[in-house]
């Protein structure tokens, strides 16, 4: 079956592609050829995302998500895009807010966790800019990358049997020619796109990943274009000492950006915590349309580039300063929550 034939029996069937379609790809263009792949952020956006397309991002939460990334596909106004919402917030959220994310498929994404429930996004949906195509759980959205990353066209569980959440998710039902009982079939997910922040990364794009890797091994495999921005490029022998932290092999990648801070106001564990001050100016700009509206353009639409953006954020000295509460040398401080905002 190919993929238009798919998606015309199966309305809820989104970011899938038969098998064939995707080996062709990536025969045509992915190469275990070791070149060098470094270019810069403004690079790597406009070249690799594209209006209309099918975009992930890695992290968790609200750690280590792409966030100078998201804020270059601002300053590009790329829009029309279709988002994974698998578990990661402030990057698709910012997007939506800002009319360039239209259309979701959902597992967890309307929270900022601790801090409240983002009032942007939902807006987005009240008002019929952001349209949501299916549903899931976080679980079945990583056996959808699972699924692809390993080439194959469905991952088989039991978790959505008896739930509405079946319905909405794309999957199919069939019997188990096993046990003869009823099994569920969830399609495999292939982004155009997805978009990783690492801690470390070589020149050819293998990449080095510090504490919880979350679904970003299984995204690299499963998308058909790969752009990691990381902390810091270094040697391939620097790379080389530590095999085993190395998480994503350079044949899946397309580009590598050196974006050092590049998940402000995020955290990177072990480099920097969040920025709690300009956490706070946003919980309070994403209250309105207008504030979210001033907030993009004083901060993101306003700078060249994601360096103009640091310094407009507080520069060296905040920066040392979130280091330095994520090494433990000054306290953490009060989280910012939607509940404190007076």
């Amino acid at each position: 079956m190919t993929t238009t034939s798919a998606k015309t029996e199966n309305p809820y069937l989104y970011g899938w592609a038969s098998t064939d379609e995707i080996r062709e790809y990536r025969r045509n263009n992915k190469s275990t050829k070791k070149i060098d792949k470094r270019v810069t952020l403004k690079e790597a956006v406009s070249r690799r995302v594209n209006q209309g397309d099918y975009i992930v991002f890695s992290g968790m939460g609200s750690v280590r998500n792409p966030m100078a990334a998201v804020y270059e596909i601002i300053r590009q106004n790329i829009g029309d895009l279709t988002v994974a919402a698998k578990g990661s917030q402030h990057d698709w959220q910012l997007l939506a807010a800002a009319g360039l994310i239209t259309k979701a498929e959902i597992a967890y994404g309307f929270g900022d966790e601790i801090r409240g429930l983002c009032p942007a996004s939902r807006r987005a949906v009240k008002n019929g800019t952001l349209e949501i195509l299916s549903e899931m759980t976080n679980a079945g959205f990583q056996w959808r990358f699972s699924a692809a990353a390993r080439g194959i066209p469905f991952f088989p569980s039991r978790t959505a049997l008896g739930t509405d959440t079946l319905h909405y998710s794309g999957a199919k039902v069939i019997e188990d020619p096993f046990s003869g009982e009823k099994i569920n079939l969830l399609p495999a997910c292939y982004p155009d796109v997805a978009i990783i922040h690492v801690h470390r990364a070589d020149k050819y794009g293998n990449c080095q990943i510090d504490g919880n890797i979350t679904l970003d091994v299984e995204l690299a495999h499963a998308a058909k274009k790969v752009i990691i921005t990381a902390e810091k490029i270094v040697s391939d022998e620097e790379i080389q000492k530590r095999p085993d932290l190395t998480k994503i092999p350079y044949f899946v990648v397309d580009a590598v950006v050196e974006v050092p801070y590049g998940s402000h106001p995020n955290q990177v564990p072990y480099q920097y915590s969040f920025d709690e001050d300009q956490w706070m100016e946003w919980l309070k700009a994403s209250a309105t349309d207008e504030g979210v509206q001033e907030y993009l353009d004083q901060y993101i639409r306003s700078t060249k580039d994601h360096y103009e953006y640091l310094e407009k954020v507080g520069g060296l000295r905040k920066l040392r300063e979130l280091e330095n509460i994520e090494n433990g040398t000054l306290p953490h401080p009060t989280v910012s929550t939607r509940g404190a905002i007076k």
